[in-house]
């Protein structure tokens, strides 16, 4: 990935490409089932009845990557915490700039809601744009005064298309995955004329009093290390819940690697851990947290 993030203009073809042919998938766990929608969408349910539903919004800078390349995740968060899973498979940049992946997300969620499932069993959880996602998701759902879901999990959260943030400039070069000049490029793609600081397009920016508890997961290297502090001091400063978790030396997303590393498979259980005790009645008693890992 690093060595595309120095082109001068991006490849919205390659990128997809590559989401499509080289990342790999695991094997549905044994006993779940999965159901592929016409359009994309996945939903993975368990063998056995369970108390959490997880809307899940993958990365990929808003212009690629789809459910089928986040299975990793998706698959190693529903069994850990025994959830049912729908993963959304959300229009893409360029050709449906902002707000179609928000108003996409919001539609996903209302039809969840809809279909009898109840808002405090529900968690929505993203990673990159995804995360980023998943909290401008609930900022429009408090401000439509729809019932809010149980929590949010955010995995290196992109909260910030202004690319503003301070580790934007302290952690070029330290980043293994991405240079710092890639991001305004992707950032075009998605926003097009919109503002950039926008709180639905950069959720950083918006007012976090009465959202859901925020898990939040990042990498102490990442470019985008700031997106999720800066999310977790407003949204503490709102009255909001929030555990972070600032794990070191490790990738962007690493818990894609789940099957593989060991620091990937224990993010995966503090997040289903927090899931299960977002879903039970005594989930505001926990207290705040930020942790180094």
């Amino acid at each position: 990935m690093r060595p595309h993030s120095t082109h001068a203009a991006l490849d919205v073809a390659l990128a997809r490409s590559y989401a499509s042919r080289r990342i790999w998938s695991p094997a549905v766990p044994k006993g779940w089932r999965l159901d592929i929608r016409e359009a994309g969408d996945e939903w993975l349910v368990p063998p056995t009845p369970s108390r959490a539903t997880i809307l899940y919004l993958h990365g990929g800078g808003y212009y690629f990557c789809s459910p089928r390349s986040h299975r990793a995740i998706t698959f190693g968060l529903a069994t850990r915490a025994n959830a049912s899973v729908f993963s959304l498979d959300y229009r893409l940049a360029p050709e449906h700039r902002f707000p179609a992946a928000l108003d996409d997300s919001v539609a996903a969620y209302r039809r969840m809601l809809d279909d009898d499932v109840p808002a405090r069993s529900i968690v929505i959880a993203g990673d990159s744009a995804g995360g980023g996602l998943a909290l401008a998701t609930l900022l429009a759902l408090r401000d439509a005064r729809d019932p809010l879901p149980a929590a949010a999990v955010l995995f290196s959260p992109w909260t910030d298309l202004s690319c503003s943030g301070e580790s934007m400039r302290t952690n070029d070069g330290r980043d293994p995955m991405y240079h710092a000049s890639v991001f305004p490029k992707v950032a075009a793609q998605y926003l097009g004329a919109a503002d950039a600081r926008h709180p639905y397009a950069s959720p950083v920016f918006g007012d976090f009093e009465g959202l859901s508890p925020l898990l939040i997961q990042v990498g102490d290297t990442e470019l985008l290390l700031d997106d999720a502090t800066r999310v977790a001091t407003r949204a503490r400063a709102a009255g909001v819940r929030v555990e972070l978790e600032i794990w070191r030396n490790v990738p962007h997303i690493f818990q894609i690697w789940a099957p593989f590393m060991p620091e990937a498979r224990d993010a995966l259980a503090h997040a289903a851990a927090f899931i299960e005790a977002a879903t039970a009645a005594t989930h505001a008693h926990r207290p705040p947290m930020t942790s180094i890992v």
